[in-house]
């Protein structure tokens, strides 16, 4: 038998009951969707070059990805399209940063979080 799964049923209905009323009230799938988009090996690296620099224009992030700028492009649309990155225009250039500081402390928990990991 499993050593990491209980070998009797015991719930705490108190636990159970305020988890649940939480939940009620939140969308998991919305949440899944962004750690979904966090998930892709390009989309996490774009997304800790944002962390790391403020701003990049589209060109800058195709570079540090090793992508063309027309794939660097899909990535920031789509994570733009969740909420997690935004873009301003000047002139030719096309600049995206991460849409707010929740979304910086998001990746940087991530990337510290692994670190930890792989040195433990």
């Amino acid at each position: 038998m499993a050593k990491d799964v209980c070998e009797v049923t015991c719930i705490d209905e108190e636990k159970v009951g305020r988890v649940k009323n939480k939940l009620a009230g939140e969308n998991p799938l919305d949440v899944a969707k962004v750690f979904k988009a966090l998930s892709d090996d390009t989309r996490i690296k774009i997304a800790y070059a944002l962390a790391v620099e403020d701003e990049l224009c589209v060109c800058d992030v195709a570079n540090i990805v090793g992508a063309t700028t027309a794939t660097a492009s899909h990535h920031l649309r789509l994570l733009k399209n969740l909420g997690l990155a935004k873009y301003r225009k000047e002139g030719k250039l096309v600049f995206y940063s991460l849409d707010d500081e929740h979304v910086k402390q998001l990746i940087q928990v991530a990337y510290a979080h692994q670190k930890e990991a792989v040195e433990a």
